[in-house]
């Protein structure tokens, strides 16, 4: 399972808001509202938010593996 929890601690630290995403980087906020929810975005949304926050994909997400893949 990936897990965006840190996204929102990064955006913090960098002091962008969710409405800086989309107002002044033209964030999709549909994107965000997956985010929140930890459902699928594409690696291009990823790429995105590395660019914008200026950090890493570790940065923003995390992989917990789920035991019912096992």
């Amino acid at each position: 399972m990936i897990s965006y929890d840190k996204l929102w601690i990064t955006m913090k630290t960098k002091e962008i808001s969710q409405y800086s995403l989309i107002k002044d980087y033209h964030f999709s906020a549909g994107q965000l509202s997956r985010l929140r929810k930890n459902a699928f975005v594409s690696t291009h949304t990823i790429d995105m938010l590395c660019n914008i926050l200026d950090c890493n994909v570790e940065d923003i997400m995390t992989f917990t593996k789920d035991i019912s893949d096992v």
